[in-house]
């Protein structure tokens, strides 16, 4: 994948959109990043999935649920780097029309995925819903709509400590911006 520099807009704040299944380490690379992108890009604020659904009090999972959720979360991410705040955000949020409206309607958008193998994830036990019966649990049982462009993919086996792989996307961000 050849990565293009991005045109800034230096009067808006950047949206670091890190989506990817749960438990591929979107929040862990996220909180990771974090001092660097406040250094390099300014004031920057770390938001997660998890976070906008104990704020917001989002406590249904349902296909038509989340989607609604996630556009929230761009409307709500828009506003933020409109006042020239970064958001690093980490959310599962796997839907084309969410990331074709973030496209659209943000200006300073870098959309990274953080690409996990399901199988690795479950047998991992990364997250108790994964080997639960559970219902409505992303590239489970309720189909991902994974980027198909997105600037920047990570790929996260587990063979690489969360710091390496922060260390990677910090790299590739810089080429970037």
């Amino acid at each position: 994948m050849i990565m293009k520099k991005v045109k800034k807009n230096k009067k808006k704040g950047i949206l670091f959109w890190i989506t990817g299944l749960s438990g591929s380490g979107k929040t862990s690379i996220a909180e990771k990043i974090k001092k660097k992108i406040s250094s390099k890009y300014g004031p920057t604020v770390i938001l997660s999935g998890d976070d906008l659904r104990k704020i917001f009090n989002l406590n249904k999972f349902s296909k038509k649920e989340r989607l609604s959720y996630a556009l929230s979360y761009s409307k709500f991410c828009k506003y933020i780097t409109d006042k020239k705040i970064n958001v690093i955000l980490s959310t599962v949020s796997l839907f084309h029309k969410v990331r074709r409206w973030n496209k659209s309607n943000i200006s300073n958008y870098i959309e990274i995925y953080i690409e996990a193998d399901i199988k690795k994830l479950i047998n991992k036990r990364k997250k108790f819903f994964y080997k639960g019966n559970f219902k409505n649990i992303v590239g489970k049982n309720l189909k991902a709509e994974f980027p198909k462009y997105p600037n920047i993919i990570i790929k996260n086996d587990f063979n690489k400590s969360i710091n390496k792989l922060s260390k990677e996307l910090i790299r590739k961000i810089l080429i970037l911006y």
